[in-house]
């Protein structure tokens, strides 16, 4: 965020920044969201829902379960939250007590952490690497389970890698964690950002977890504040009763506008935009390599890629810095992400269109012969 703001600043005084830093779609909403959100405040729409979310919503995400995976999930599994950080901080807030661990990947998404540290928990980071494609497996939750470990939370796909579990992966995870009796939290939040892969959802293989997905990234909604979080039935009130207390229901506008997500003409919008994903990946990742940044994993999904800087710099903050000032292209520290190897990791970011990630690349590259 300190990067952001500095590239903001340079621009501000008129300089070009190549934005490769930013976490969220560069598109903006799709029309027909855009135009649900209109109608609904002409409408009067303005006034709070329920806790859990608009009725209608939760029953237009349930049927997107079905429609995709084939699953039935009951709409009163489903609580629209206030992002999917507003869902996060119900599900912590519900499974973990002061003192209780929570077993995540480092490098991570760091307010995963911060969100255990807000009710008392400990993040009980875990170093992952190539050989897991930087995801948590059940040989590394099992031999990272402590006697406090309560839960344990894994992302597909993952940020800042890219990377996915499959089914028998997450069906594996499942087992370990419930035999230790713990909880297990999947943000698929990237969900449908995806390439090359099977898009599947962690709730194909079993019921008794929690899932957390978005309307932020796939569906290009980051500004509407609007995400969902899928839970077992025993922990639904308890889920209701604090929505209640903490923030009462997410944006009512954004939850009818929510409802034109799903539509086809929705839909074909986002895949064409997932395409264009894809190909700003397959541009970068191989003229990146050119420079000499190293990739061990090819990303799945999200829209990121993390790369060892060492040739170059083992000093990746000010590496980060140094390229933001002299040559206008914001990118993110591994220091982000946790303190697995941070120094030697930077993450790339391709939210921008390609035309302007090829003028970040030749930028790097200008940057790298002066250095």
């Amino acid at each position: 965020m300190e990067l952001l703001a500095r590239a903001r600043e340079l621009e501000a005084q008129g300089r070009s920044v190549v934005h490769m830093e930013v976490g969220e779609p560069d598109f903006t909403t799709p029309e027909p969201i855009i135009q649900a959100g209109l109608r609904a405040l002409e409408d009067g729409r303005t006034h709070y829902t329920p806790a859990m979310g608009l009725p209608e919503l939760r029953q237009a995400i349930s049927n997107q379960y079905h429609l995709r995976y084939g699953l039935e999930i009951a709409p009163e599994r489903i609580a629209v939250t206030p992002g999917a950080s507003g869902a996060l901080q119900l599900l912590m807030s519900v499974l973990i007590n002061p003192g209780d661990g929570v077993l995540l990947a480092d490098p991570g998404y760091p307010c995963n952490r911060n969100f255990v540290h807000l009710v008392g928990g400990i993040p009980q980071t875990v170093d992952v690497g190539a050989d897991s494609r930087f995801q948590l497996n059940a040989d590394l939750i099992e031999k990272s389970w402590k006697n406090n470990t309560r839960a344990v939370m894994v992302a597909t796909p993952s940020n800042p890698t890219g990377t996915m579990l499959s089914k028998e992966e997450l069906r594996d995870i499942v087992q370990v964690v419930q035999g230790h009796d713990g909880y297990l939290i999947v943000d698929e939040i990237y969900q449908g950002l995806i390439y090359e892969s099977e898009d599947h959802t962690a709730l194909e293989t079993d019921d008794n977890l929690y899932v957390i997905n978005s309307f932020s990234k796939y569906y290009g909604m980051t500004g509407w504040r609007l995400g969902w979080l899928v839970a077992p039935l025993d922990t639904t009130d308890a889920i209701d009763r604090l929505a209640q207390n903490i923030f009462l229901a997410a944006p009512t506008p954004a939850q009818y506008a929510a409802l034109e997500a799903f539509s086809d003409e929705t839909t074909t919008i986002l895949e064409q935009r997932r395409d264009l994903f894809q190909q700003r990946r397959d541009y970068l990742l191989p003229a990146l390599e050119e420079l000499g940044f190293r990739f061990s994993v090819r990303p799945q999904g999200a829209f990121y890629l993390y790369g060892d800087c060492s040739r170059h710099s083992c000093d990746s903050a000010s590496f980060a810095q140094n390229l933001l000032d002299q040559m206008g292209v914001a990118v993110t520290p591994g220091m982000d992400f946790g303190e697995n190897a941070p120094e030697t990791h930077i993450r790339f970011a391709y939210t921008t269109d390609l035309e302007r990630l090829k003028e970040g690349v030749d930028r790097i590259r200008r940057f790298l012969k002066r250095t």
